[in-house]
């Protein structure tokens, strides 16, 4: 890479302009104790409402929740917030519990705040083209567990969204989930499984799948592939860089590099493990204006998870979302064969 295309990139890396690292690396001092603790992962839908103007659609959300202790919890969540006349928003978001349990811990009520970013698509009423808002916002939670005497267990779960520059919403939601570590007892378990290694060592995987802009309307769908080699750096913590062809629509037509850092652990007796990940992504775009350049700079948020095959071997599945300056914000929907080593 040219040294004016490189330093410009690294410096985006370390701005982080979307502030997405304070989210996420923030809870890096809190795994060591949370590794003490069970995960829980679940699937949420329901319903959501604005007052400006009023308007309802429908919501989902997934959401990983692990235990620090017996009345507090943490969360991070994707909530996609449905399709309003002249909105199409979703966000990451990081939420901290208080939470108390009661009828020999088969239910459990929460009380939960904290902050999300959002990605919101907006659609002018005057018939000007689409635009990719990004920001900061506060979320406010309260839910309602009953567990069973297996592994499964059921959740209430109502969230008001603060939008900060956006809109403001009121979700209610029903949802089902899985304890990641086998509880002793029905209940939010707090012993859990301890990771003393790291969730990787060395990994290579080749990915195939698909790119989808965030423009409603138009033509944004292409085949995607990268190239990725994924590092452990500490148990934790891993670190990726990747070559990334997000292929050619009538909107984008796209490829590059990134450097990302993950939150990454195992579960299921290290047979399977999930992360969450955010870094930068220096690219070319040869659908961009010849006014514009054709190179871009942008951050990258993510989640991923794999399934072992053997020693060597394994799956991985990788849903990543660009966060761009110029209302190109794109889903990248990508699954392959990684080789650890």
């Amino acid at each position: 890479m040219k040294k004016t295309l490189f330093l410009p990139w690294f410096a985006s890396v370390i701005k982080m302009r979307s502030a997405l690292a304070g989210m996420l690396l923030c809870l890096i001092p809190a795994l060591p104790a949370a590794s003490a603790c069970a995960a829980e992962i679940a699937v949420f839908g329901g319903y959501e409402a604005t007052d400006k103007p009023v308007e309802k659609t429908y919501a989902w959300q997934v959401q990983y929740m692990e235990g620090l202790g017996e009345h507090f919890a943490y969360s991070l969540a994707y909530l996609n917030q449905g399709h309003f006349i002249a909105h199409h928003r979703d966000a990451n978001s990081a939420t901290l519990w208080l939470r108390g349990n009661l009828l020999d811990k088969r239910l459990s009520l929460g009380l939960g705040g904290g902050g999300l970013f959002y990605f919101d698509t907006s659609r002018p009423g005057d018939g000007s083209p689409p635009h990719d808002l990004h920001g900061w916002g506060t979320i406010a939670s309260v839910a309602a567990t009953l567990y069973t005497q297996s592994r499964w267990f059921g959740q209430l779960q109502g969230n008001w969204v603060r939008g900060g520059k956006s809109f403001d919403t009121l979700s209610a939601l029903a949802g089902i989930g899985y304890q990641l570590d086998a509880p002793p007892v029905p209940g939010p378990d707090l012993r859990g499984t301890s990771q003393r290694q790291r969730t990787t060592d060395n990994e290579l995987t080749l990915f195939g799948g698909q790119s989808i802009v965030n423009i409603p309307g138009a033509n944004g769908k292409s085949t995607a592939a990268a190239l990725e080699y994924r590092r452990g750096i500490w148990r934790y913590l891993e670190w990726t860089a990747r070559a990334l062809y997000e292929g050619k629509n009538d909107l984008i037509y796209r490829y590059g590099v990134t450097s990302q850092l993950w939150l990454a652990k195992e579960f299921l007796d290290e047979r399977a493990s999930i992360g969450a990940g955010l870094g930068g992504y220096a690219g070319r775009d040869l659908r961009r204006s010849s006014q514009i350049k054709k190179e871009f700079f942008a951050e990258v948020v993510s989640i991923t998870g794999s399934v072992r095959l053997s020693h060597h071997w394994d799956l991985r599945a990788t849903w990543d979302r660009t966060v761009t300056s110029y209302d190109r914000d794109t889903d990248l929907f990508l699954g392959g064969i990684g080789y650890r080593f």
